[in-house]
């Protein structure tokens, strides 16, 4: 794993000459983000060595650099996940290879099912903890001290300091927004209404199917992490009309506007 690290974080450093030290995964219907950066430059994901490559649709698949409010960014437009058939080290890769390029911090976005009933299609969720659901995690198997501690701490996952600032900017802005807790779900299915009654019981207000992964190893890494939630449907049981990928994307998009905002202030400010 550290070799192949080594080897994309090198790659992606002689193509790009940039130091960010903020990136942003961007999550469905949330790619609108790369609009508001200046001076801008990409790389795809099939040209970066040992990367994965993403299937799904609204994932662009694509390393944007560039500067967002004069700062220097990092997004990763598209993401990996557990359903796609990628092991856990793969769907995480991308963060191990932000930490060699300098990334200090990482503003975790996605589009996401609410079942906290005071939510509703559209809202902004600051994340406050996160539940594993996934049945795995991307830390199993024989550590690496040269990345992070066998045993790392999630009493923070999401940092205090960052929500605090992020609470702050969406005041300055009236941009609204609700604070609760993201339960990663494996998917690729919808979940079921008995799943969903167990999932609310156990704490959860929003269910999505990323994040949590990328979260548990940026924190083994020692980076700063800030998630923010875009509520784009109920979850079944909740919600009256079936599922469909189509309108997640739709409302996320809808939702981005406030969120572009949202997050290029916070950019800006941390």
């Amino acid at each position: 794993m550290y070799d192949k690290v080594m080897e994309s974080s090198s790659y992606i450093k002689e193509k790009v000459n940039r130091k960010p030290k903020v990136a942003v995964i961007l999550g469905s219907g949330l790619g609108d983000l790369v609009n508001a950066v200046e001076d801008l430059e990409y790389i795809k994901y099939e040209d970066i060595p040992n990367f994965p490559v993403s299937t799904v649709a609204g994932h662009e698949g694509r390393l944007v650099f560039g500067k967002i409010n004069g700062v220097e960014v990092l997004l990763m437009q598209g993401r990996f996940h557990y359903y796609e058939g990628y092991t856990m080290k793969e769907v995480t890769y991308p963060i191990y290879v932000m930490k060699q390029l300098g990334i200090e911090k990482i503003i975790v976005t996605n589009a996401c099912g609410g079942i906290n009933t005071s939510l509703e299609p559209g809202t902004l969720m600051l994340i406050n903890d996160f539940i594993n659901l996934f049945g795995d995690n991307p830390l199993i198997g024989i550590n690496d001290d040269r990345l992070g501690t066998r045993f790392p701490d999630m009493s923070e996952p999401y940092k205090l300091e960052l929500i605090d600032k992020a609470k702050k900017v969406a005041g300055e802005l009236n941009i609204t927004y609700a604070e609760g807790v993201y339960a990663g779900f494996m998917g690729p299915y919808y979940e079921t209404a008995a799943e969903i009654r167990m999932i609310g019981r156990h704490g959860a207000d929003a269910v999505g199917m990323s994040t949590v992964p990328e979260t548990i190893v940026a924190n083994y890494l020692g980076i700063d992490v800030l998630g923010i939630a875009c509520i784009t449907n109920m979850a079944t049981g909740i919600q009256k009309v079936k599922h469909s990928h189509e309108r997640v994307v739709k409302i996320a998009q809808k939702a981005s506007v406030d969120l572009c905002k949202w997050v290029s202030k916070i950019i800006e400010v941390i």
